[in-house]
């Protein structure tokens, strides 16, 4: 998608992309940063005919406005415009997509998305100390500055409802662990009984290398795991330290 709409840009001034200069690639960058992004017509509503008066027409119905933040997941709606990871993205495609074609000499002898001057005599944190931390180097000469995230957060009030909606004790104890110890969804479900003693308020978990880590969790999600185990012997299902934490979601016939 990204060389399409590099492309549609050269197609739009009648340049050959292997002629392109760097004035086009400024050009294009700052029209990606002053454009918005074209609307395309809902599948829903294609039948009902498509027109250039309809289409730029105002969107009065719509229910999200672009760019808000929802008060709920604290994600923020995409605005009209393109955002400043998805320009950063495609001046990476583009000057990647260049360095290839010059290595293969198809493509223009210049680059037209150069790197930065700091960055063509070497690579990026050249020569590092492990004991300082990597310095924000600016990877191309017109790649955007990409703001940092804040993390996105859930009400208390929220929370406290999605508690109450769940009904069993093992779907409670499982978002207890989630929020208190931060870790991916998937690393706490490959616990097994003896990687989460209450006496020491910790979880274990694997990650993607196999590795252990040992995470802290809250008093409350190791009240809920105890509920649930108690709950899990009385239905019959085995238990043991070398057995899967969450046994109950490993047997389809148990609920």
């Amino acid at each position: 998608m990204d060389l399409l709409r590099w492309w549609r840009f050269l197609w739009a001034l009648d340049i050959e992309w292997n002629r392109a200069t760097r004035a086009d690639a400024r050009d294009f960058t700052r029209w990606m940063h002053i454009a918005n992004k074209p609307q395309r017509l809902h599948w829903r509503h294609r039948d009902a005919g498509y027109s250039e008066k309809t289409a730029l027409k105002p969107r009065t119905t719509r229910k999200k406005i672009p760019g808000t933040t929802n008060a709920i997941t604290g994600k923020v709606s995409p605005g009209p415009q393109y955002a400043a990871r998805t320009r950063a993205h495609c001046e990476t495609v583009l000057r990647t997509f260049y360095d290839f074609h010059q290595d293969e000499g198809t493509g223009p002898i210049i680059n037209p998305f150069p790197l930065d001057r700091s960055r063509r005599s070497s690579r990026a944190n050249a020569h590092h100390k492990p004991d300082q931390p990597f310095k924000p180097e600016r990877a191309g000469r017109y790649r955007p500055t990409i703001p940092k995230r804040a993390p996105r957060s859930i009400p208390d009030e929220m929370l406290n409802a999605l508690f109450a909606a769940l009904r069993h004790t093992r779907d409670r104890a499982l978002p207890a662990f989630w929020v208190s110890n931060a870790a991916r969804a998937e690393d706490p479900l490959t616990s097994r009984q003896r990687d989460a003693p209450p006496g020491q308020q910790l979880i274990v978990i694997r990650k993607g290398t196999r590795a252990h880590q040992q995470l802290p969790c809250s008093t409350d999600a190791f009240v809920w795991l105890r509920l649930y185990q108690e709950e899990a012997r009385r239905d019959g299902v085995p238990h043991g330290k070398n057995l899967p934490l969450w046994w109950t979601l490993r047997r389809p016939g148990i609920h």
